[in-house]
């Protein structure tokens, strides 16, 4: 899903650091012994972008997932989300899969 938002923002022409854009992630496994599964996954991204481009780049993180194959391949078995740090400036802000706008 990272490469595939980088590729979204980079389609849209919005400027950003490849190098300050970063993602981390966290699963969930449940299970007992060898009988384990990932149960849910969730990507925190953190990615600073020019001010003026806070509402495309509010789209692109809200629509990635529908382009991204592995996404695709998974998410009937398993939750996938998504929450982002943007900074704009001055301004950061907090935003998730579950609700993309403040």
């Amino acid at each position: 899903m990272y490469g595939t938002l980088a590729g979204a923002l980079s389609g849209r022409k919005i400027q950003f650091d490849r190098h300050l854009f970063t993602a981390t992630v966290d699963g969930r496994i449940v299970g007992i012994g060898k009988t384990i599964r990932i149960e849910s996954i969730t990507l925190h991204y953190d990615l600073t972008i020019p001010p003026e481009s806070r509402v495309v780049t509010e789209r692109a993180l809200a629509v990635h997932p529908e382009g991204c194959p592995a996404h695709q391949s998974v998410k009937d078995a398993i939750a996938v989300t998504w929450d982002a740090t943007l900074h704009l400036g001055e301004e950061v802000i907090h935003l998730s899969s579950e609700s993309p706008s403040e």
